[in-house]
């Protein structure tokens, strides 16, 4: 006797969708922030379900350390072993379940429906027996919590899902494990985009007029409440998304000016946000000085291109700084770095960098700060920043800088700060901190060549 056919299956748009990014990401490399607006564009959710997709979406990336351990715990093989489409699959089951306010029956059976549509009957009959062994062990993180044989960096690890060696970075500045445990709560907790109101061209009030808060950095920066396309000043591109600790960057760099007639280069300009805010700054209260965005990558020049215009950007390699034919009073290096400082906003880059990548990124790091160095007249200045609160990309590049060039002299931030010494440090850098500051964890350093 034949069985009965299987029922077409009926996956629900935003939980497909959910998958699809996830998917992607994990398995094809792309970035979240970027490809979950093309999808979103290319759906036809709703509003409820573009929110529910993207809360859905992100939040498995973010968590999906912590998801894993739970897999690990009810499959009969590792981690390692499971097809790549049913572990995806589990990660936003589980996130349902723990993390999101879906019933266990609707998180089970709608994952289960998605399975069936993009992984076949047998791999979605194998992710419902996860699904189920999990749900009826709902105590499973608080047994971990409790058991003794797992160290409590594990423990922290498994529950706030970051690899261990980022919590170390953290303690190595932090020092408190109790502070580095506040940074890994708000690292899982969504925050919505950071305005700036770019001077000459938007205010504050307007941005306010709209919705949000004023928030505590930053001269033009708005924690909004609507969505971006939402601010007429966004959408007729007056103003733009920019973390509020990168525009306090920009803003205290701006700050070390001593004449109208500098010429300013920002040496890794790409994607455009301190760029953008430093021409606005520099149009408005020194129109005859000097401004160049260098960005090398044709991707990012292009978008540098859209806030800035074109005649006033380049695309050398930083590092050669015979290619640029002049010296400069000001260089920005907003250095590429490994991003730990914003783990909050960027949900997949915690799973994407390793200790490795910084035998890269420190040697570029310092061949931009020497071709700088080159590059800067005397008595200029070099901002050197990063998204990054790893020692590594922070003060020890500044100490390094400053063995290899005697006549750089440490300048203390709090002198140039429109928030005065907000999270400067003894040797008068700068390192914000996410759960502090309400910024990404930005660190700037400022060097002055002697005269």
């Amino acid at each position: 006797m034949s069985s009965k056919p299987f029922a077409k299956p009926k996956p629900g748009a935003a939980r497909l969708l959910a998958y699809d990014l996830v998917s992607q990401v994990n398995r094809g490399g792309a970035y979240a922030n970027l490809r979950l607006p093309e999808l979103l564009d290319d759906s036809n959710l709703d509003l409820r379900d573009r929110a529910f997709a993207t809360e859905l979406s992100y939040g498995t990336l973010r968590m999906q350390g912590k998801h894993d351990y739970a897999i690990s715990k009810k499959a009969d093989r590792a981690l390692s072993e499971l097809d790549e489409k049913i572990v995806d699959l589990l990660r936003l089951g589980i996130h349902q379940i723990f993390e999101m306010r879906v019933p266990i029956h609707a998180a089970v059976g709608e994952t289960v429906e998605v399975a069936r549509a993009v992984a076949g009957e047998s791999k979605a009959s194998y992710v419902n027996a996860i699904l189920r062994a999990i749900a009826a062990d709902l105590d499973i993180y608080e047994e971990l919590a409790l058991d003794s044989t797992v160290s409590d960096i594990v423990k922290l690890s498994i529950i706030y899902s970051h690899p261990v060696w980022i919590i170390n970075a953290y303690f190595d500045q932090l020092k408190d494990w109790d502070s580095v445990t506040e940074l890994l709560k708000i690292n899982n907790i969504p925050v919505a985009p950071h305005v700036v109101a770019w001077p000459g061209k938007s205010t504050v009030s307007e941005i306010l007029d709209i919705g949000g808060r004023k928030l505590a950095l930053g001269s033009y920066s708005v924690l909004s409440d609507h969505l971006p396309n939402e601010y007429p000043a966004i959408k007729d591109k007056r103003a733009g998304i920019q973390d509020m600790g990168s525009q306090l960057i920009s803003e205290i760099f701006f700050g070390t000016r001593d004449s109208d007639s500098l010429s300013w280069l920002d040496l890794c300009a790409g994607p455009g946000g301190k760029a953008a805010l430093l021409n606005n700054l520099l149009r408005e209260e020194a129109p005859s000085a000097l401004f160049i965005a260098n960005e090398p990558s044709e991707h990012r020049a292009a978008l540098v291109a859209r806030v800035v215009p074109k005649s006033q950007i380049t695309s050398f390699d930083g590092r050669n700084y015979q290619d640029f034919g002049q010296k400069f009073d000001r260089i920005l290096i907003d250095a590429p770095c490994s991003g730990l400082g914003a783990l909050r906003r960027r949900p997949e880059a915690r799973w994407r960098r390793s200790l490795n990548d910084l035998k890269e990124l420190l040697p570029l790091q310092r061949d931009l700060i020497d071709s700088a160095y080159q590059m800067l007249k005397p008595g200029g200045i070099i901002g050197f920043a990063t998204c990054s609160p790893l020692l590594a990309e922070t003060k020890a590049q500044v100490l390094d800088a400053k063995y290899r060039h005697k006549d750089l002299e440490l300048l203390n931030i709090g002198d140039f700060s429109p928030a005065g010494n907000t999270g400067v440090n003894p040797d008068g850098t700068m390192q914000l901190w996410t759960h502090i500051n309400e910024s990404d964890s930005m660190f700037l350093a400022l060097l002055r060549k002697s005269i």
